[in-house]
């Protein structure tokens, strides 16, 4: 990856073409997430909408323990949103270079440490699979909350059913019959279409090469991800370090 590109991906100046490359990027990596952690755990962690529902109906039903993880994993996801909340302002503050990149150095660490732990600590369930999926459900608050950021709420890459939502009303204004001339005309935003469509694409085939990792290479499928968070965050931090070192 030249070193250019790699500082315009997550890098404090912004571009379009930037935030488009890396959402990309990250819904790759939240797909093979989802995906791995379900053939890991039996539960999808990129999104809450599941969680939260099971949560509500294991509370109905008396089932504590269970709807204490519902709510566990969803208090790990808007933990993982803080804390890149607070890595993101610290690093502005500061005035640091790697002020998008520290979140993803976070996830990487958090991926590499799950991907070498995972296969030892796989066989004591009753810790194993609520710490997975709040570890992972982090994760995805962590890389969310930072795409949300730089892009201005324009994109999310952890849960699919806004985006497709979006895909959904773009094509219905690209096929709306302009019949009455004299009312605005009815015109989809095909550069929004586009962003959307590649969204959802990454995501799908970050899902399958996740669940195809899984099942060949178990946890140590994570370790591709982690290299690959690592190679997007890590020419800003450097460029920190260089900084640093020389003043």
């Amino acid at each position: 990856m030249p070193l250019h590109y790699a500082r315009s991906l997550l890098g404090p100046a912004r571009s379009p073409r930037a935030n488009r490359h890396l959402g990309v990027a990250l819904a790759f990596v939240a797909g093979a997430i989802n995906a791995g952690g379900f053939l890991a755990v039996h539960q999808y962690t990129s999104h809450l909408t599941g969680a939260i529902s099971a949560a509500a109906d294991n509370l109905a039903l008396g089932a504590w323990e269970l709807a204490l993880n519902g709510l566990g994993a969803a208090l790990s996801f808007l933990l993982g949103a803080a804390c890149t909340a607070l890595a993101v302002n610290y690093g502005r503050r500061r005035g640091l270079a790697s002020e998008f990149a520290l979140p993803l150095l976070v996830e990487a660490v958090l991926l590499l440490a799950f991907g070498v732990l995972g296969a030892r600590l796989a066989g004591i369930d009753a810790l194993f699979v609520p710490g997975t999926v709040m570890l992972l459900c982090f994760m995805m608050g962590l890389q969310n909350a930072l795409i949300t950021k730089i892009s201005q709420a324009e994109i999310r890459t952890t849960h699919m059913t806004g985006i497709v939502t979006d895909i959904g009303i773009e094509l219905g204004r690209m096929l709306y019959w302009n019949r009455d001339t004299a009312q605005p005309k009815v015109a989809a935003n095909r550069a929004r279409l586009r962003l959307l469509v590649s969204l959802l694409l990454g995501f799908f085939i970050g899902a399958v090469a996740g669940a195809l990792g899984f099942k060949h290479a178990g946890y140590l499928a994570t370790l591709p991800l982690a290299g690959l968070l690592c190679a997007l965050a890590i020419v800003p931090a450097v460029d920190d370090l260089r900084r640093v070192s020389s003043s």
